[in-house]
């Protein structure tokens, strides 16, 4: 055999050689008595493989590493396959399902957070009812109403108004002034000692002027708290020219006032309101207590100056200038 033959036949050699990871299993019969004349049976005629020619071309790139050989398939239990099939099929099965559950048994989730890392889902916030509406008062008769309104006013220390008698009872600001007009006139028909009117913009009882020197005994018992003649005179000027301001109180009387005007303030009848534009003096005004005292609704209801005026007041006034 010549050294061409040769080489070709080393070559078909190695081109038909078979890993023995690859080739078939073949079950092998055990012989009762093993023979020792008797040879091995032959293998198979493996099929034959193209001769690989002797200088193939260069590959352009370098060949990549040889691919690792395909690992036996194995048989598993019943209802795994076999072989690579359990790594692709099985353990992401297992990866997807198992391990989140245990993780989620054993470990326990982060603030924040819910199952498999992701956030919890907001709890479906509980719609607020409103609030239901207050069921309206009662509406009283018109004997209930007479009496809650005269027990109220029998306890008032100074006026009240129709709108704030309505709130305490819970009833219609329309009804308490016809009601209040009732009971008045019901006193003034009775001859009652007192009368029920109104006064600084709300309503009182009062006692009736018929009656007033009884009251004043009683009151008073021998004490005189009556305004002196000059403090009058200022009150009169202030309650007519109100606002004024001390230095036109003083020249309209003639004489300084300013210790009168102390003694109106102190007592409740006369305040400050502010002060005049131009010379920045304070004005003074009557309160509320001058009204109440006086039995007046406002300063409108004061009697007109006309009637007490002397005849000659023009001569008197030319005679002043």
């Amino acid at each position: 055999m010549n050294s061409d033959e040769r080489r070709d036949s080393l070559a078909d050699q190695a081109a038909a050689w078979v890993p023995p990871w690859q080739r078939p299993t073949v079950p092998s019969a055990t012989p009762d008595a093993e023979d020792p004349g008797e040879s091995p049976p032959a293998a198979a005629p493996e099929p034959p493989v193209p001769a690989e020619p002797l200088n193939p071309p260069e590959p352009s790139e370098p060949p990549g590493p040889p691919a690792l050989p395909e690992p036996p398939r194995v048989p598993g239990p019943a209802g795994i396959p076999a072989g690579p099939a359990l790594a692709e099929d099985v353990v992401p099965a297992l990866a997807e399902d198992v391990v989140p559950a245990l993780a989620e048994d054993v470990v326990p989730a982060p603030a924040g957070e819910g199952p498999g890392g992701r956030a919890p889902e907001k709890a479906p916030r509980a719609r607020r009812r409103a609030a239901p509406a207050p069921e309206p008062a009662p509406e009283l008769d018109d004997a209930e109403l007479r009496g809650a309104l005269e027990a109220i006013l029998l306890v008032v220390d100074e006026p009240v108004s129709e709108l704030t008698l309505a709130q305490v009872l819970e009833q219609p600001a329309e009804r308490i002034g016809p009601v209040l007009d009732g009971i008045a006139a019901g006193y003034t028909a009775a001859g009652h000692g007192f009368e029920l009117r109104r006064a600084a913009g709300g309503w009182r009882l009062y006692t009736r002027p018929e009656y007033a020197t009884y009251v004043e005994r009683f009151v008073l018992d021998g004490q005189s708290v009556r305004l002196t003649q000059a403090a009058l005179e200022t009150l009169a000027v202030i309650a007519y020219k109100q606002p004024v301001t001390r230095g036109r109180i003083s020249a309209i009387r003639g004489v300084n006032c300013d210790g009168v005007i102390r003694t109106l303030v102190s007592r409740g009848l006369v305040e400050e309101c502010g002060t005049e534009p131009d010379s920045g003096a304070f004005l003074y005004r009557t309160t509320t207590m001058f009204l109440e005292k006086l039995g007046l609704n406002s300063v409108d209801d004061l009697p007109p100056l006309a009637p007490f005026l002397p005849d000659d007041v023009e001569e008197l006034a030319d005679a002043t200038r």
